[in-house]
């Protein structure tokens, strides 16, 4: 069998700040959105609360205040009304806290180029997994979609299942996976809900598939997205994705105790293996190996799963159990969905793919085949 991940980035929409060439634009716009959003949710709004919404809102999202609608921000309005404008007063804030009207701010989202969109089928078409995570997915009902049209559209074989949890994320970003028909999804475990000291974990989830082999093996699949580095301080950014990476240690562990021997841990880490926060997954006292750690593995010289492959851009990982190590037939990396180098001509990618917004991913997609 074969075992993959992907990167999708999206199946047919994302968040239109996600696709900004320059991140610092982004960076301010998820900072203005979470403080929207943070305020609205208080019991009472003080004058203080009410001036810095009016701030954020009349000094870099001013279609908030005309229209609701902002470059990169909505504002929902269901019953009651957030904002007041008066025909010879100053616009204020009209409610006194969260009780007193019912509505949201969220992220606007664009459509993904049909190229882009098709480019993604052919990596998952070349991939060709039996059992395949998705990162980055929008929702279950999108995955569908993708899985009933796109992929057959470029010659791809559909999936018998296909399933996702919705996660922490508002962006629509969540983790799930697909699998062909004889390997059935026995069960799932979301922990979605998990806290520590700290409170929540998961940026997006950590959901488990039980998988059963044609062979009646068992195959546990830890599907993970961890926290990314571009929004906030690199020192609260690090300390989330330790949390997290703990966190999969500790389920990991719980599961080789209950008796499973067949343990994947898949998806995008957004880390390089030799840094502090996956120390719990890939420090010197964890028994877990990456597929691109194995002698069997067949690289083409660059260490980096993101963007041009460089050393510092290793983020993709599958984490195998050591009784599954013994199991690898063969195993590599599909980069031919990336727009490599400012010219796209740094390594080669599918002919589709003309310029950088027809890539299917900054990400390259690993595999590993399994005798299961």
């Amino acid at each position: 069998m074969r075992l993959a991940t992907f990167n999708v980035e999206n199946m047919f929409e994302r968040a239109s700040i996600m696709n900004l060439s320059n991140w610092k634009e982004g960076e301010q716009v998820l900072q203005d959105f979470a403080a929207l959003t943070n305020l609205i949710e208080k019991p009472q709004y003080t004058l203080a609360d009410k001036k810095e919404m009016l701030e954020i809102m009349q000094k870099r999202h001013k279609g908030l205040i005309t229209s609701g609608n902002s470059r990169h921000i909505r504002l929902n309005e269901i019953r009651g009304k957030l904002i007041k404008k008066p025909k010879n007063a100053p616009i204020e804030i009209a409610v006194d806290g969260r009780d007193s009207w019912i509505g949201w701010f969220e992220l606007k989202r664009e459509i993904i180029k049909e190229t882009a969109i098709e480019n993604t089928a052919r990596v998952i078409r070349e991939v060709n997994g039996d059992v395949f995570c998705i990162i980055e997915a929008e929702n279950r009902i999108a995955a569908n979609r993708f899985n009933d049209s796109v992929i057959p559209k470029v010659g791809g074989l559909k999936y018998g299942h296909v399933m996702l949890i919705d996660g922490n994320d508002d962006r629509g970003i969540d983790v799930g996976i697909m699998t062909r028909q004889p390997f059935e999804i026995q069960s799932i475990v979301s922990h979605v809900d998990d806290t520590d000291a700290e409170g929540q974990i998961f940026s997006r989830d950590c959901p488990e598939y039980k998988i059963i082999t044609p062979s009646k093996n068992t195959l546990l699949v830890l599907v993970n997205h961890f926290k990314s580095k571009g929004f906030g301080s690199q020192n609260a950014n690090d300390k989330k994705r330790q949390r997290q990476a703990q966190r999969v240690r500790e389920i990991y562990e719980e599961r080789i105790k209950a008796g499973f021997e067949y343990i994947t841990i898949a998806g995008d880490f957004n880390d390089t293996p030799k840094r502090d926060p996956l120390k719990p997954l890939l420090g010197n006292n964890s028994n877990l190996l990456d597929v691109m750690s194995h002698p069997k593995f067949v690289g083409d010289g660059r260490e980096g799963t993101h963007g041009n492959g460089n050393k510092d851009a290793k983020l993709d990982y599958i984490l195998m159990s050591p009784k599954l190590v013994t199991r690898v037939q063969n195993c590599g990396i599909e980069r031919r969905g990336i727009w490599g180098g400012k010219n796209g001509d740094l390594f080669p990618h599918f002919p589709e793919i003309k310029t950088a917004k027809d890539a299917a991913s900054d990400h390259a997609a690993l595999w590993v085949e399994l005798n299961l």
